[in-house]
């Protein structure tokens, strides 16, 4: 699950005020902002990347499971990625934590292993002023398995939606690969920030804009102002299980290896 907390220098920003304080933290002053629909409201810079539809996060997707492979962590299972808007990802919490009876924070991704129906948003809503409206809906049945599927809230930038990509594909890949389900949250959650670290500094230093997912040739420098904003709040996380997760399993890849460090995980379900 990807928890919603960011830092700005000292300060704590409440997950529902998100997209207005961290984008003013990296927005030119005076930005104009577009409402979500929800409680979330987006720069135009960030409107540039951002991801509205299922459809339009397909490639970024790819994205993500390029990356993994690029690990020799390809994941095998197939389910799909849908995006969703926050009463969705809510409906889908609570059917997650009826079967897994534990309580969350409020999150931006789940990657489901339970049985539901979801409706996934699969036409991207029109602006109209400075207000999304119209959003399309297709009601998405995700059956049985390791793995239902991966979801994600709608209108987040590119760079923003790969990070959370990230760390739900490791979910998936610890379901795949037969990891405990009573791992310890911290070392779950943290080497899953790990991972989606990993991929926004693998972002930062191409930097050329050559993936599938972007939309642009070269990167922007607004884009990687926002990209090392995402990596910063990864790595300042005061979270015990997000922060002090991702800290433990950080220096643990640093000293190990991430394969040796997983294998160990593995083996005693504990970090080396």
């Amino acid at each position: 699950m990807q928890l919603a907390v960011f830092r700005i220098g000292n300060k704590s920003i409440a997950p529902r005020t998100i997209m207005i304080e961290l984008l003013t933290a990296v927005a030119p002053r005076h930005q104009k902002y577009v409402s979500l629909g929800d409680v979330r409201m987006l720069c135009l810079k960030c409107l540039d990347s951002a991801i509205m539809s299922t459809d339009e996060c397909q490639p970024l997707f790819e994205d993500i499971q390029d990356f993994y492979e690029g690990l020799n962590m390809k994941v095998e299972i197939n389910f799909p990625l849908l995006l969703v808007e926050r009463s969705a990802l809510n409906d889908a919490v609570d059917a997650e934590n009826a079967h897994t009876l534990h309580t969350l924070p409020e999150i931006r991704g789940i990657c489901s292993s339970v049985e539901l129906t979801v409706p996934a948003i699969v036409r991207k809503p029109r602006r109209v002023g400075n207000l999304f409206t119209g959003i399309g809906i297709k009601r998405t049945r995700l059956g049985t398995a390791k793995v239902t599927g991966i979801l994600v809230l709608f209108g987040y930038p590119r760079l923003l939606c790969g990070e959370i990509l990230a760390h739900e594909m490791m979910h998936a890949w610890f379901r795949q690969n037969g990891y405990s389900s009573n791992m310890r949250d911290e070392i779950e959650e943290g080497m899953a920030e790990v991972l989606a670290h990993m991929w926004l500094e693998s972002e930062m230093e191409a930097g050329n804009g050559g993936s599938r997912s972007s939309r642009k040739g070269q990167r922007s420098l607004f884009e990687k102002e926002l990209g090392r904003f995402f990596k910063e709040n990864i790595e300042k996380n005061q979270n015990e299980v997000y922060g002090g997760g991702f800290r433990a399993g950080y220096q643990a890849v640093k000293r190990h290896g991430l394969r040796d460090t997983l294998q160990h995980i593995k083996e005693t379900g504990d970090l080396p």
